[in-house]
């Protein structure tokens, strides 16, 4: 094997030369002004330098307050991301647990100024723009942070809320939870401050769906997503809702005699059947009485898939809560792409490696959080901008590109770093693949039309 002379240059070289790109993202939403004006400092790091960069290392990876370390001196670092000066470890995380509180709102905001001022694409799936919504995991097992309890896993930590829109995964909502809280738990003051974003990044004419799993199945919550639905029409646009109906103590004998009443059995195989059943639920709260509409299957089986016999059938009841006017098929069909927002939730604790918040007090793991947010829709938009279309490295097709990929193909981008006739260049080497990209993004990662400058 051949071994390679070390030498040592006095070219300014950078591994991170994606930074650039995130440095236009927080450019686009004027970090500035929108988060300087509420907790202005007198003297000292200006809090919009913390903010960027924090991000700018959420953005490579990097979770831990003391990863911040190596970038205090480093040139390209600052002048990416705009920082006059990068806080040491220690003042990062004094100064967040002081102000953690008051960047909340801030960095919610400027999660949805980043999508709506570079008009970042919203798709639909099968004529609906997707609104997903769903609590997951943080394993925080082992430590004594604030609020770490026993989640629904069996496991010590946090239990989040997000809420995805379009194919695209975009992220406009994400908030830390205590670990023992349950799913449905004070989720409507969530849904207060998300649906006004909805409203801003879509389009009138497409009509919006909202998918919950079972965990969100209550009386109170369907009253309040109905009202929601009463709004939308006040203003000329649609939105519809699909839950999945949790059975509880349900009889499932029961509901297959039910179903062989109605006749609604088609058999799928020898040993299969199937039925499918549209119900008009009364659902009752605080004095009120509503109808749903109730969307029940109901699968029995006397053989498995190999043909053997069972001692007693297996049966299987699912529902879903729906205002869609669908068949029954159809609207299974809707629900069963909501799983897709699982790899959303992975994507924010491994690729991002934000499994365990590198803070003890619960507040400033929250700011944390939504800085993985803001993190999160930036690295979305290069890859959605930069590697789904023909100028991307040479890759299976795809209409979304994971976070690692953006990582791997862009912010891992080695290249020299010169500063000459005041002037800042990117050397990406001979021949790049990539500079293509990287000339492409920088000319897009800019405010369009029709939105002011502040």
């Amino acid at each position: 094997m051949a071994r390679f002379k070390l030498k040592e240059s006095k070219k300014e070289l950078t591994s991170y030369a994606g930074l650039s790109l995130i440095g236009q993202c927080l450019e686009a939403i004027n970090v500035e002004a929108v988060v300087d004006g509420q907790i202005p400092v007198s003297q000292g790091i200006k809090t919009s330098d913390l903010l960027k960069t924090m991000v700018g290392l959420l953005c490579i990876g990097k979770s831990d307050f003391e990863a911040v370390e190596p970038f205090r001196e480093d040139r390209f670092f600052k002048k990416a991301l705009d920082v006059r000066k990068v806080p040491g470890s220690v003042w990062l995380r004094q100064r967040l647990d002081r102000i953690s509180g008051k960047l909340l709102e801030p960095l919610d905001e400027c999660s949805i100024r980043l999508i709506e001022r570079i008009q970042a694409p919203i798709t639909p799936h099968k004529g609906y723009v997707c609104l997903d919504l769903d609590t997951f995991v943080m394993d925080q097992s082992g430590t004594k942070k604030e609020e770490v309890s026993r989640t629904y896993q069996g496991v010590d930590g946090y239990t989040p809320v997000a809420a995805y829109i379009g194919n695209e995964g975009w992220c406009v909502g994400l908030e830390l939870r205590p670990g023992r809280w349950h799913s449905s738990l004070e989720i409507d003051y969530f849904l207060e401050r998300l649906f006004p974003r909805v409203e801003r990044l879509v389009a009138p004419t497409l009509p919006v769906l909202l998918r919950k799993d079972s965990g969100f199945d209550s009386a109170k919550l369907l009253f309040a997503i109905a009202d929601e639905k009463v709004r939308w029409a006040a203003m000329d646009r649609c939105f519809d809702y699909l839950v999945k109906w949790n059975p509880r103590k349900q009889d499932k004998t029961a509901w297959v005699e039910k179903a062989q009443a109605a006749g609604a059995f088609v058999e799928k195989r020898p040993g299969k059947r199937e039925a499918l059943m549209t119900l008009i639920v009364e659902r009752a709260w605080k004095k009120q009485i509503r109808h749903f509409r109730l969307v029940i299957r109901v699968i029995e089986r006397t053989t498995n898939k190999h043909g053997q016999m069972l001692l007693l059938p297996e049966v299987e009841l699912e529902g879903w809560w729906t205002s869609l006017e669908e068949a029954e098929e159809m609207v299974i069909e809707r629900y069963r792409d909501h799983g897709t927002h699982e790899q959303f939730h992975s994507e924010f604790k491994t690729d991002l490696d934000l499994e365990r918040l590198p803070s003890g007090k619960f507040e400033t793991n929250d700011c944390l959080l939504r800085m993985g947010m803001l993190a999160y829709n930036c690295l979305r938009l290069i890859g959605q901008l930069g590697l789904t279309g023909h100028l991307a490295p040479i890759r299976h097709p795809a209409k979304r590109r994971r976070l690692r990929t953006v990582l791997q193909e862009v912010m891992y981008r080695a290249a020299q770093v010169i500063h000459k006739a005041r002037q800042w260049w990117l050397d990406l080497g001979h021949d790049s693949p990539v500079a293509k990209v990287f000339a492409f993004l920088q000319e897009r990662l800019v405010v369009q039309p029709g939105f002011a400058s502040g």
